[in-house]
């Protein structure tokens, strides 16, 4: 199957080659020169221009940093979507407002274009991997079209309703993971002001009732856990800014739909002043330091 595949950043990167090793043809396209080179070295061709990318494509994917940017692609002054021949299938997995999924959607169903919003859970490791969690808002036929290419890309796929469902669900659980990711950087950093060892109290949280995500595959302290963002300088990952931005994201969706969501508006202003104090581009882990007792 052609595909073209726009956006090569630390997930979509790695989801390109995923579905080139698939077998499929795929051409790719970022404005970033070293994210192009990088998935070249990996055998998958490179357009000069995302119009170019999808010339001929059967399937268009996304995978861009905000709102912004897909409705600039594809309805701004990108005006993709004009080129697209009836029957594409565009499958975003960028994670960004509801309403711009829908905005898109509408514009791409009355030219004949199939759009589904497909965003992901699983971090890099899970993109490099293969087995990401894709939240899917479409119609059911454009699911099952659009399914062999997510299961080559992920191994848990969930249909959340229709388009604009997948990204509510997405920021519904990335709501969770920046409350519960600064709760577990406030329980080990108080353990660690107080003498114990985080590898001895991450454990002992990890099988009792605090256990979580954070505790089981991405420890914040560092060097408790190899592989993993705080044991690397919190270079890489899911970044600081990323995550303020989709805690933005709910509090927005919160306020359009009246919903009460205390805890995600307070975990949107730990990590605005994380970010502010200069860790935007670091992973969004390192809101440790911004409770670790100094000296």
């Amino acid at each position: 199957m052609q595909i073209a595949f726009i956006g090569l950043g630390n997930m979509g990167g790695p989801m390109a080659i995923n579905l080139h090793k698939a077998g499929h043809s795929v051409r790719a396209f970022d404005l970033s020169q070293p994210a192009c080179d990088k998935v070249a070295e990996a055998g998958v061709a490179v357009a000069a221009t995302a119009h170019a990318a999808v010339q001929g494509a059967e399937v268009v994917v996304t995978m861009l940093p905000a709102s912004q940017h897909v409705e600039g692609l594809f309805l701004g002054a990108g005006q993709l979507l004009a080129q697209l021949p009836k029957g594409t299938l565009v499958i975003d997995s960028s994670t960004i407002a509801a309403a711009t999924s829908s905005k898109v959607a509408e514009a791409a169903q009355a030219q004949g274009v199939d759009f589904i919003d497909a965003p992901v859970s699983g971090g890099t490791g899970g993109a490099i991997a293969g087995t990401l969690t894709f939240m899917v808002g479409a119609e059911a036929a454009a699911l099952e079209r659009a399914r062999p290419l997510l299961e080559k890309m992920g191994s848990n796929i969930f249909h959340a309703g229709s388009v604009g469902a997948g990204q509510t669900a997405k920021i519904c659980n990335n709501m969770l993971l920046g409350i519960l990711m600064a709760g577990t950087s406030e329980a080990i950093a108080l353990g660690v002001a107080n003498g114990l060892d985080p590898k001895v109290l991450s454990e002992i949280m990890r099988r009792s009732s605090g256990g979580n995500w954070a505790l089981e595959k991405y420890n914040p302290f560092p060097g408790v856990q190899e592989n993993v963002p705080s044991s690397k300088g919190y270079a890489g990952g899911f970044g600081t800014d990323l995550m303020l931005k989709d805690l933005g994201l709910a509090q927005e969706n919160a306020m359009a739909v009246k919903a009460a969501t205390p805890l995600g508006g307070l975990a949107r202003n730990l990590y605005a002043s994380h970010s502010l104090a200069g860790h935007g581009a670091l992973d969004f882990s390192s809101i440790i330091a911004s409770v670790q007792k100094k000296g």
